[in-house]
């Protein structure tokens, strides 16, 4: 890895973007300073950057002082993402992440500012993760790429990760490799962080925790079906990937979820529509095609009935949460959560 042969302090430049993930940027930042003070000196250094130097309001709303990334200076620089960037304002981003490339440094993303690095055409030919959430998008605008489900990534001199604190798990596998392991673990007793994960664990949100709990023949069934959304199988084709029976694989979703195997793939295939929705700019009709419907008109109807507003409705929140400053609309009560019914429903399933 790029750190391990570097004998001066490792500076990290963390490029800092709107409404950026306060949590990810801190797991990633106090592992440093703890590493430090138990060393007894500076063995890791970092800078909170933006592409002009101006200052960046996080989202919870502390505002970082910020230069711009030094790069003779730098090691790595390390893009702090959160909320998704307006197209618009990608570019400054863009630039600085190419030149860093350029220059011979390693770039890396938390949460979900890995899609810019893709964008910037940094991650070809390397592997990388993305927050969970994301994925369902990311794997829609870049499917050349190679992205996994784990929690961090480090391929030669691309760090990804999944943010949250899986960016605290990737800082210190970095402090393993370049100091000890006894250093990392001291370090990780001082955040109460009971395991260091390792990068070849998956992620556990979304579905991932409760359909590992599931019986074998249902998580071949469900993998199935997320891995079939554009053309979706029916029930004999599922049942014949599970071993059983079309009625028994009914008792078995009955059973263990309170749901027909129909209704489980329906809510898949709209959890996923939902996620292109608010994380890429596609039209709602390309949308509706990619999770298996024939027209915009049939996902609304589809998608009303289990989230309770429409698909340009979640588009047009998402847009206005990417514009802060911008005079923001009032959205009714009637459309900030699900309604009773078929949301108890989802809920219990994990969406």
């Amino acid at each position: 890895m790029f750190y391990t042969a570097i004998d001066e302090p490792l500076r990290f430049a963390f490029l800092m973007v709107e409404d950026m993930s306060f949590m990810s940027l801190a797991s990633a930042t106090e592992p440093l300073r703890a590493a430090n003070r138990l060393l007894g000196r500076e063995a890791y250094v970092w800078d909170f950057c933006s592409p002009e130097g101006e200052a960046v309001r996080a989202s919870n709303g502390v505002v970082f002082p910020a230069g711009r990334v030094d790069m003779d200076r730098a090691h790595a620089v390390i893009l702090c993402g959160g909320g998704r960037v307006p197209p618009e304002l990608e570019r400054p981003y863009l630039a600085v992440l190419r030149r860093a490339a350029r220059r011979g440094l390693a770039v890396g993303s938390l949460s979900t500012a890995t899609h810019l690095l893709a964008r910037a055409g940094l991650l070809d030919g390397y592997r990388c993760t993305i927050h969970w959430e994301n994925r369902s998008a990311f794997e829609e605008d870049f499917p050349e790429i190679e992205i996994s489900s784990a929690l961090y990534e480090i391929d030669r001199s691309r760090l990804t990760c999944s943010g949250g604190t899986a960016s605290m798990d990737m800082m210190l596998h970095i402090i393993s490799d370049r100091d000890s392991v006894d250093l990392a673990r001291a370090v990780a007793n001082q955040f109460h962080h009971e395991r260091i994960r390792a990068s070849s664990e998956d992620q556990q949100g979304g579905r991932l925790q409760q359909i590992g709990a599931l019986p074998q023949p249902m998580q071949r069934v469900i993998r199935a079906m997320q891995e079939n959304m554009e053309t979706p199988l029916g029930v004999e084709d599922l049942a014949r990937i599970a071993g059983l029976s079309a009625r028994q694989l009914e008792r078995q979703f009955g059973a263990h979820l309170d749901i027909s195997p129909a209704r489980f793939y329906l809510s898949l295939r709209l959890e996923r529509a939902r996620e292109l929705l608010i994380y890429t700019d596609q039209p709602v009709i390309n949308i509706a095609v990619a999770v298996g419907f024939t027209s915009a008109s049939h996902l609304s109807k589809r998608f009303r009935e289990f989230f309770q507003m429409r698909p340009t409705d979640v588009r047009k929140r998402a847009q206005l949460r990417r514009q802060p400053e911008a005079e923001q609309l009032r959205i009714p009560v009637s459309l900030q959560r699900p309604e009773p019914a078929e949301a108890d429903r989802i809920g219990r399933i994990g969406i």
